[in-house]
């Protein structure tokens, strides 16, 4: 059997099948030391670039691997002269010195330099890619033993350089010996051998109307909060409930009732730090902006792509389902000490990797830690397919695959039922329920929140459109600050301003306003306002479909077509019914799509354009709307809020408005507001003086120059 150092041999490599295409060209002179010396120097060139892509890493370990026995075949050849084996060995040493640059430059690299890094399929194939360009003849590869079933997507799998930081500074985890004998699973005594699972899942479908959905809840106590955040009576139960040693919640309160900060206030109750959060992706940046508002003096990370910035040193981590199998090595051993999952009906298929992913992440937190706080948020009524609660209930560690756990086995068999006597499907859903699950309807706590409230979703722009709008946008910076230098130096006489002088701005700012507005084509301020509604139209499409799901009809609201093509294209391809209520309508059209979502049920989504829509339709059979798109004033807003918060409204409503994170979309919100009143948008909707779209728009562009001025050091 040939091994790396094996015979040369003449003659062009052959290619066998599977073998990759594409290989390093076969430099003039033989001899695999050229070609690694061509890999490697490939390899420091794209580290200088950016952080190191798994195709980087496996290329650089394997160059390490090669040379490392390439040098063991030199030295222990005794056909080599003195002189040819030095002259080689110092090719070799060149090769070491370029890989020892590359690891300075991306110190993650460092941990492949170990001689038991196990060596991936893709780098073992590599390998002998390299090998074959060098005229060796790689070694047979002896046919592995069965493995164990492979994690699922462990070769995506990488580790941030943070987090490599973390587990150098935390070289092991303080073993956690309380309560060892709580992980004892209850022994069965009179329930061994009864199939246990199929009846308490029956037990919630068999329930009559009105039976018991939530968890007895202690009275609220005084929850500490950030000035100018107050928590609502039902929210600060949950919260009493942590505080007073609960630790597994299925938290089911229908959306709009500040689930996100319970879970954050809850998990400070129990001190559940360091604290994981698995959510879906268009709410991730939310999660982050939540920690900010709740619990300011814990700091967040959020994961994005391969990790690059994640801060492994932070109290809240927020990954996406997404991306959560590249991440779900390490983020088992951090040592987290309580978890969240949001949209936790996301899990319900146990065969999805995203299930196995977060069940084994629930079970070594458990594992590790016999008080951790395990939460999974839905909005989904229970009594809807409890099929699907069965991975949610694992999650918790209520159940296995086969069996109920712990102290759910323990309440089971203190009822002194039996499946087959009379009672037993009453006990084991009190049973079940008294774990945990909390579900309480807007209805139920209409006494505690408004009557009509807007909350804000911020969301993360990613890919190739977040790049373009946030490089139009600096382009429009860099375009009023030239302006307003020029106004500057045309100016005559001592102005006396110091620093920004705000009525010149706004002179500037005015006159890129009237230009945007006169000029049919080019990049300005109404144009990167349109690309960020398109931008958007994805995420906020998503969300409304969660909503449809949770809370059945929601209003979609957006002012431009493409916007709404994109929404709609969306939820016919989830299989969600909708009707279309837009401004190029006959009348008999328009009423015929809104007498459908009005009445039948099976439509759940009203995709309406803002300027058709806002006036003259009702709505109130939603309680809820997603407004993908801003306006340029609040009275435009609150005209579409109004078409479901109208008399004969029996629940709160609540308007989800979509804000593209770190662009000038942040800022429109934030003016629209403070031209409104604030506090009569949170609490009443009280008329209040509304400044036009002209006065936003230009404040706008204000903002926008002051903070390029800002940042530019006032140059």
């Amino acid at each position: 059997m040939a091994r790396a150092g094996g015979q040369r041999r003449s003659g062009r490599a052959r290619t066998e099948p599977g073998a990759q295409r594409r290989r390093p060209p076969r430099p003039a002179e033989d001899g695999i030391i050229p070609v690694l010396a061509e890999v490697a120097r490939g390899v420091d060139r794209s580290v200088q670039r950016a952080a190191a892509k798994p195709s980087v890493r496996t290329k650089f370990h394997v160059v390490a691997l090669l040379v490392r026995e390439e040098r063991a075949r030199l030295t222990g050849d005794s056909a080599l002269t003195d002189g040819r084996r030095s002259k080689q060995l110092a090719r070799l040493d060149e090769v070491a010195t370029v890989l020892a640059r590359t690891a300075a430059r991306d110190t993650s690299l460092l941990a492949l330099l170990a001689e038991d890094v196990r060596l991936s399929d893709a780098a073992r194939a590599y390998k002998a890619t390299l090998m074959r360009a060098g005229g060796l003849e790689p070694p047979d590869e002896p046919a592995p033993a069965a493995p164990a079933a492979p994690e699922p997507n462990a070769e995506k799998r990488v580790v941030p350089q943070s987090v490599i930081s973390f587990q150098r500074a935390n070289p092991f985890l303080a073993p956690d010996f309380e309560g060892a004998a709580q992980r004892i699973a209850a022994r069965p005594r009179r329930l061994a051998g009864w199939e246990l699972l199929e009846p308490l899942f029956r037990s919630f479908e068999e329930a009559g109307p009105g039976a018991p959905a939530c968890m007895p809840l202690p009275e609220p106590r005084v929850v500490p909060t950030p000035p100018g955040r107050e928590l609502m009576r039902h929210q600060a139960e949950v919260v009493a409930a942590a505080a007073r040693g609960h630790r597994t919640f299925l938290l089911a309160d229908e959306p709009g009732l500040g689930k996100t900060a319970q879970a954050l206030l809850a998990a400070q109750a129990a001190d559940a730090f360091p604290l994981l959060v698995v959510v879906p992706n268009v709410v991730k940046t939310n999660w982050a902006h939540e920690v900010g508002l709740w619990t300011p003096l814990r700091r967040a990370t959020v994961v994005h792509g391969d990790g690059e910035q994640v801060d492994a040193f932070a109290d809240v981590v927020i990954v996406n389902y997404e991306i959560l199998d590249r991440h779900v090595g390490w983020l088992g051993d951090l040592g987290f000490r309580g978890m969240v999952v949001d949209e936790a009906h996301f899990i319900k298929n146990k065969s999805s990797q995203r299930s196995q992913h977060v069940l084994a992440l629930s079970e070594r937190i458990r594992a590790r830690t016999s008080r951790a706080l395990l939460m999974a948020l839905t909005g989904t009524p229970l009594i809807n397919d409890i099929e699907d609660f069965r991975a949610i209930w694992q999650f918790l560690g209520w159940i296995d695959d086969e069996k109920p756990l712990g102290r759910l086995m323990t309440a089971l068999e203190d009822t002194g039922l039996t499946p087959a006597d009379r009672g037993f499907s009453a006990a084991a859903r009190t049973a079940v329920i008294d774990m945990g699950i909390v579900r309480r309807r807007k209805i139920d706590v209409v006494a505690d929140i408004p009557a009509r409230r807007v909350a804000d979703l911020p969301v993360e722009l990613d890919g190739a459109a977040g790049r373009s709008i946030r490089a139009a946008e600096e382009a429009l910076a860099r375009r009023l600050v030239g302006r307003y230098r020029a106004a500057l130096e045309a100016r005559t006489g001592d102005p006396g301003v110091v620093g920004l002088d705000l009525d010149l701005a706004r002179r500037v700012a005015a006159a890129e306003l009237k230009d945007s507005s006169d000029k049919a084509g080019g990049e300005n301020v109404f144009t990167m306002v349109r690309r960020i509604g398109q931008a958007k139209a994805g995420p906020a499409a998503d969300y409304a479909a969660q909503l449809a799901r949770n809370v059945g009809k929601v209003v979609f609201f957006a002012k431009h077509v493409d916007v709404m093509d994109q929404a709609e294209q969306t939820f016919a391809d989830r299989g969600i019914r909708y009707a279309s209520i837009r401004g190029d309508q006959t009348p008999r059209v328009r009423e015929r799509n809104v007498t459908a979502f009005v009445d039948d049920p099976e439509v759940s989504i009203a995709v309406c354009s803002l300027t058709a829509a806002g006036v003259g339709l009702n709505l109130q059979v939603a309680s809820n709307m997603v407004l993908a798109e801003l306006s340029w004033t609040d009275a435009e807003q609150t005209q579409a809020i109004d078409r479901i918060h109208r008399i004969g409204q029996s629940e709160p409503v609540t308007a989800w408005r979509i804000i593209a994170a770190q662009t000038i979309d942040a800022k429109i919100a934030e003016l629209i507001d403070s031209k409104a009143g604030l506090a009569a948008r949170a609490l009443d909707g009280a008329a209040q003086e509304d400044g036009g779209s002209t006065d936003v728009q230009l404040e706008a562009l204000v903002a926008l120059l002051t903070d390029a001025w800002a940042a530019d050091g006032g140059r």
